[in-house]
């Protein structure tokens, strides 16, 4: 089951400061330093986040009037936008970061309760009431705080989004390809994400085996 809207909506905002926090403690030469994500340096997390929110407010769009608007023309345009983005100057890159994730917190604050009923359309093709919307922003923000390497962890991230992220990334994975595991909630939910193995074991106390990121 989805999380409540304003569960969602509630876990944007808090993911958010979690993410100016981290974004506007990092001096200059810090953007160009890797994140937590292979191949990604920081630049890169900021320039996804900002372009994320971009994105949805393409959704917020049709929702508000009807009119088709996708999150992205295509997967290589949505990949070709982050790299670009993580080549922009850091005053740049904080700047557009705040002015659209402030703009789709004002976007998702306009729509009405039928709006909110409308069907809309994710980047991975999946048919979905706009109600949603706040739940692929909170995923993104709080996830990618801890991805940015500036000491937040998933054990800085609210239990009940922790609880919701965990169902949520087994449906995703298929429960059959998630085995049993012990550990801490935000250590397992860290380990579902594919970031670290720390502090998780299966049951039998062996290694669990690695897994791909996920998200």
């Amino acid at each position: 089951m989805s999380p409540s809207l304003a569960d969602s909506l509630r876990w944007v905002a808090e993911g958010s400061r979690l993410c100016e926090q981290a974004i506007d403690g990092l001096d200059d030469g810090q953007y160009a330093e890797p994140s937590a994500l292979d191949r990604w340096s920081r630049a890169h997390v900021v320039a996804h986040l900002a372009a994320n929110a971009e994105a949805l407010r393409n959704l917020t769009q049709w929702a508000a009037t009807g009119e088709e608007s996708p999150m992205y023309s295509s997967p290589e345009q949505r990949n070709a936008d982050i790299e670009a983005g993580a080549t922009r100057p850091p005053a740049v890159l904080r700047t557009w970061f705040h002015e659209e994730a402030g703009a789709l917190a004002a976007d998702l604050g306009r729509l009405t309760d039928e709006q909110w009923k409308s069907t809309v359309r994710t980047a991975q093709g999946r048919e979905v009431p706009a109600s949603e919307i706040p739940w692929l922003r909170a995923r993104e923000v709080m996830v990618h705080a801890v991805d940015l390497d500036t000491g937040i962890t998933f054990a800085d991230l609210p239990d009940d989004f922790l609880g919701a992220l965990h169902d949520d990334i087994v449906t995703k994975r298929g429960a059959d390809a998630v085995l049993p595991l012990e550990g801490a909630l935000a250590d397992r939910v860290g380990y579902l994400a594919g970031r670290t193995n720390a502090g998780v074991t299966t049951t039998d106390g062996g290694p669990p085996p690695e897994l791909s990121p996920w998200l």
